[in-house]
């Protein structure tokens, strides 16, 4: 490989309203507010990462990330990013629970090594290039308005809607009751309660909600109550996924070992990044538990990476890589191309996505280097 001592790294502030407020269970977002990673090395060879903190999720706020990447840079300068173990365990040793800026830098440096290596992410991964379909979202509202919004995403041509739920028992069966009514019997429906529910509200909206065609819920009940989760799928036909309750492979192995889920949710700004994402895939694998690959409302750099994931590993079996579709402005060139819900990624080496020069220009910037 080329010369890989990292040079420099360059920390940017991007700010990018959503189209309209995002209503979730345990939280509302209004703007994506993302830290864009740029490493580059003395061979002048740069990758690029991004981190979209979801702060009821992780813990973390943009400007939180901001002041960690300064630390984490300095950290790094000097250093060889070939060995992406020991960058991997530099960054989670200094940081062990800023999972969302540690997935920023990660992302950074395997976009770099994959460009070294002269290979679309995917194949540096050992995997292979395969199409696939991501779902579209529809946060909490009214269930008038949830409906419509279902309608909508149907006659895009989308292939599957996820709805969030979390709150109460007949509003929440109510959402549901009408997305089906509205969309019909065969497009399937995919939920969410973000850890809105105790586990009674959960066993009386999920066998409420059985007769329409729910593909699984995400996230029932609270994080940390593994014993209701695996209690609860004893009490409904739906599948459950584990999402807020899985951030590293550590976790992974719990839930498998406690029958927990049939389903993980891997997102990168959860595991901190690709080199833990793998290893959650692996246990999921092992133990013959399926994945997802999701997002936050990051833009199509952070949504590519994702996808160069998704499609180096057969056992990820689900999408849900529409963050993008709620963001204002799209800063990003190259990348994936989303046809409709169908994602086309790039041969090109790395992620093959980089922000628009123009749109960085706009961002608050800081530069740490080797000078």
């Amino acid at each position: 490989m080329k010369n890989l001592k990292i040079a420099r790294v360059d920390i940017y502030k991007s700010d990018i309203p959503l189209k309209e407020p995002f209503v979730i269970a345990i939280m509302e977002v209004l703007a994506s507010q993302s830290c864009f990673i740029r490493i580059t090395t003395e061979s002048g060879l740069y990758g690029m990462g991004e981190g979209n903190p979801y702060w009821a999720i992780t813990g973390e706020t943009q400007a939180i990330n901001l002041a960690g990447a300064e630390d984490l840079a300095r950290m790094l300068i000097g250093r060889d990013a070939s060995d992406i173990e020991a960058r991997v365990t530099d960054l989670q040793g200094f940081l062990p629970h800023n999972t969302t800026l540690r997935s920023a830098f990660d992302m950074a440096l395997y976009d770099l090594l994959a460009k070294a290596a002269g290979l679309p992410l995917y194949a540096f991964l050992r995997g292979g290039r395969r199409v696939f379909w991501t779902d579209n979202t529809i946060g909490i509202g009214e269930p008038e308005y949830m409906a419509a919004k279902a309608v909508r995403f149907k006659e895009e041509g989308f292939q599957a809607i996820k709805a969030k739920l979390g709150t109460t028992v007949e509003p929440d069966i109510e959402r549901i009751r009408k997305i089906r009514e509205a969309i019909g019997p065969d497009l399937p429906i995919r939920t969410d309660a973000n850890q809105g529910w105790d586990y009674n509200t959960a066993v009386r909206v999920l066998r409420a909600i059985e007769p329409f065609g729910v593909q699984y819920c995400e996230q029932p009940i609270a994080a940390w109550d593994y014993a209701n989760l695996s209690r609860l799928r004893e009490k409904t036909s739906i599948a459950i996924m584990a999402d807020e309750s899985l951030f590293d492979h550590h976790d992974a192995f719990k839930l498998a070992a406690g029958g927990c889920c049939d389903y993980f949710n891997i997102k990168l700004a959860k595991s901190g990044g690709i080199h833990t994402a793998l290893k959650i895939n692996a246990i999921g694998e092992a133990a013959g538990i399926p994945c997802m690959v999701g997002c936050m409302t990051e833009t199509r750099l952070a949504l590519t990476a994702c996808a160069h994931l998704i499609s180096a590993r057969p056992n990820i079996r689900f999408a849900d890589l529409d963050g993008h579709l709620f963001l204002k402005e799209d800063p990003i060139t190259g990348g994936a191309e989303y046809k409709v819900g169908e994602i086309h990624l790039p041969e090109t080496p790395g992620h093959g996505a980089d922000v628009d020069p123009a749109f960085l220009e706009r961002c608050e910037c800081v530069s740490i280097t080797s000078d």
